[in-house]
Parts: structure tokens; C-alpha cells; sequence
């Protein structure tokens, strides 16, 4: 297979998924999901018209010259509703999120008010019909369209379903994620033996994976056996998305592209034209996507940015699942080799309405620690040699740190 360039790679693992089947979950385990039906309003909200401020609720007519003295006939609280109906020259003390009364249209805020003896209010406004009122059925209409299928669940989403009394939802399920390890020279965490590495691969793109709303289950690691990666690689693909870190490159003892094939996995690619991450392999048996992530983590972390996070979104029900790009400046001058797309790790800093992007010192990718202070990777296409300090750079905002840019 020939080496792919990161776009081509991109759109062959778009083509390739298909949104999983709906379920009904508890709304608050919808959010950040996308809804498989179109959702009706059930309740018309607000109920009534109610007042936006502290205040007193006025027929604007009374106002219509300017300020007035008016009677207050009543005061309504927010949870309460009027008991009586204003007439001319009437008006009610209200408050934020109170119904308001018959006859009122506008609402003069009490910074506007001069109360007098015997009930009655000095009001020094002319409002206008609709004055810091809450209209009935502003948020939604019975019987109207709240929510059209396809909508992700974001806060305020989730506030209008509950809103309208509901407690579940019909969105995309969470796809499965199996994640296999392998190699000789790694350890389980927590279990430290002499010459060997703890396996952070594993647990990292676990985090990853619950981050992008997946339900990851850590199968374990297999020795530099092709019996034992099989095993693993067998027990992944009974999930919706399989992700083995290591042994897809080149080397004597790597078995994942053999055990692979064996298991019927149809491959797509295992290589892509970019630094770092340059043995990546995408396939699929059936349903189960198939992720052959580079064994070094930096590695590991930017490939599942790119490639494995969109497709992870895509299956619930994501169409907007394209690494987040934007415009930003370069504080010191790069310069690599023509060839492959470098993804540089940088440290972002708006300043004035600007982000400047400052790579950071190491850009090996066996080094956590420059993918940690990381919020952003510098794209640099692979025709690009030489980018001067100053020059105006895509930056692809990172979802592994604490900050997200």
C-alpha cells in the first residue's frame, strides 16, 4: 500500500463509519451526543407572560405622555400568579420571573420608581409595548419543533429538554472501544519489573476515548507472540472500534498487520505521510473500525487527535467532526525537511485577539512532557521547509490537556 497523505487518510476513515443505532439514556447521559428523533415541545414555556426585571407591571398607555403616579393594586412574586386584572391607571409591584397581570403590557424596572404614601408609585418612564417582558412561549411552543434530530446535546440543549419534563433521551450510542497493548518490553501499571516500561498507552487512550463520550475497556497486553496478539486483537473486534498501540511498524516482532489479516480485518492503510505518527493503520471487519495507533505516546496522542477522536464523534452522530483549526502566529521560526506533514507541539497565548503559537523545546515523540504543556499542534503541510517567525500557521486545538484552546 502506498503512504497516505493525512487527508486522504482522513476521508477513508470517514467513509468508513456509519452512526451507531439509537438508545433511550438518561438526559443527563446524553449530553455531548447527537438525538436520533426529532424532539416535539410538549409544554409551552415560558407559560405566560412574565416580567424580565424588579419591578412594577404597567399598561404602557399610562405611560404614553411620560411619568405618572399609578396606583399599586397588588404585589406578585415570582412562583405566584396575579389575582387581579389592572385598569387604568393601575399597576402592579412584580418580580423577576412573575406572571404578569391582565391588562399589563411593559414593566418599568424599580430604579425607575418613586413610591408615595397611600399606594401609589411615581414612575419616570415611557415604555414601549413589551418592555422587559418575557413573552409567552419565547423558549417554545406545544405542539412545535424543539429539537431536530441530528442536534448534539450541549448545555443548553439539555436544559430544554428537562425544561419540557423529560427524562430521557433517544440519541447514538456510545460505541465500545476495545484498547490492546503489546510488546515484551511493557508492563501493567503497577507492577514494576527491572527492564521493562509501564504501559501508558493503554490507560492514556483510555482517557481519550471517555473524553470523546466512548466507553473504553482496557483488554490487557500481549507478549511479542502472534498467538497472543491474535488472542487480544480477537477478543477487541466483538466492539465497535478496535485500538492497538505498538507493533504495527516494520519490525521482527511485530505481529499486529499479520494477526490482523488472520482475523479478517480488511486494511485500509498502515502508513500516513506525516511527523509524528507515521505507522498508522486504519481497517474494519464488519461494523468494527480498526485503529493500529504508533506505539511511542506523543505519537499515539496526535494520531488519535486526528484520525481516531473524529470517528469516534462520527459514530454518535457527529457531521462536524474535524479537528478544531485555527489562525494564529509563530513567535520563533521552524524548519524541516520536504516530504511529510509535521505536527509540531506548541504552546498558544492569545494576546490582543492573536494566538501565538511558541513551539516547544522537544518534538520527540517518546517525551510526555512536551505533550503536556502542549494546547495546540502547528500543521505544517509537507511542502512547507522553511516558516519564518512571524508567519501565519493553522493550529489544531488539542483535546488532551487540562487547557483546551
Amino acid at each position: 500500500m502506498n503512504m497516505l497523505s493525512v487527508a486522504q487518510a482522513q476521508a477513508l476513515i470517514a467513509q468508513a463509519v456509519t452512526p451507531l443505532p439509537a438508545a433511550s439514556v438518561p438526559i443527563d447521559e446524553a449530553l455531548g451526543r447527537c438525538l436520533t428523533e426529532n424532539v416535539q415541545a410538549s409544554r409551552t414555556l415560558p407559560p405566560w407572560d412574565n416580567s424580565a426585571m424588579d419591578g412594577y407591571a404597567v399598561r404602557s398607555a399610562d405611560l404614553a405622555q411620560g411619568g405618572a403616579a399609578l396606583s399599586v393594586v397588588e404585589e406578585i412574586h415570582a412562583g405566584a400568579l396575579p389575582r387581579l386584572a389592572l385598569e387604568a391607571g393601575q399597576c402592579a409591584r412584580i418580580m423577576t420571573g412573575a406572571p404578569l397581570p391582565e391588562g399589563a403590557d411593559a414593566v418599568v424596572m424599580q430604579e425607575r420608581a418613586n413610591r408615595l404614601e397611600g399606594g401609589r408609585v411615581q414612575l419616570d418612564d415611557r415604555p414601549a409595548v413589551g418592555q422587559h417582558v418575557r413573552p409567552k412561549g419565547e423558549e417554545s411552543t406545544q405542539g412545535a419543533l424543539l429539537l431536530p434530530r441530528g442536534t448534539p446535546v450541549g448545555i443548553p440543549e439539555l436544559g430544554r429538554l428537562l425544561g419540557q419534563g423529560l427524562t430521557h433521551a433517544k440519541v447514538h450510542r456510545a460505541p465500545r472501544v476495545a484498547i490492546a497493548s503489546s510488546g515484551d518490553e511493557l508492563t501493567p501499571v503497577g507492577q514494576a519489573v527491572d527492564g521493562k516500561l509501564v504501559d501508558t498507552n493503554s490507560p492514556m487512550v483510555a482517557a481519550l476515548v471517555r473524553r470523546a463520550l466512548g466507553i473504553p475497556t482496557q483488554l490487557g497486553l500481549a507478549p511479542d507472540r502472534l498467538d497472543a496478539v491474535q488472542a487480544l486483537f480477537a477478543q477487541g473486534l466483538e466492539h465497535d472500534v478496535l485500538i492497538t498501540t505498538a507493533g504495527v511498524s516494520v519490525g521482527e516482532r511485530d505481529y499486529a498487520r499479520e494477526a490482523l489479516e488472520r482475523l479478517g480485518v480488511r486494511m485500509s492503510f498502515w502508513k500516513v505521510a506525516m511527523k509524528p505518527g507515521k505507522p498508522l493503520a486504519f481497517g474494519k471487519r464488519g461494523e468494527t473500525l480498526v485503529f493500529g495507533l504508533p506505539g511511542n505516546p506523543v505519537s499515539a496522542l496526535v494520531t488519535f487527535e486526528l484520525f481516531v477522536r473524529p470517528a469516534l464523534l462520527a459514530l454518535q452522530g457527529h457531521t462536524d467532526t474535524a479537528p478544531r483549526v485555527l489562525r494564529g502566529r509563530l513567535t520563533q521560526a521552524l524548519r524541516k525537511p520536504a516530504g511529510l506533514h509535521h505536527f509540531v507541539r506548541a504552546s498558544v497565548q492569545l494576546e490582543h485577539g492573536e494566538a501565538l503559537a511558541t513551539p516547544l523545546g522537544s518534538q520527540t515523540s517518546g517525551v510526555l512532557a512536551s505533550a503536556s504543556a502542549a494546547s495546540a499542534l502547528v500543521s505544517l503541510p509537507p511542502e512547507l521547509t522553511d516558516v519564518p517567525a512571524g508567519a501565519e500557521v493553522d493550529l489544531i486545538s488539542v483535546s488532551w490537556g487540562a487547557r483546551i484552546l
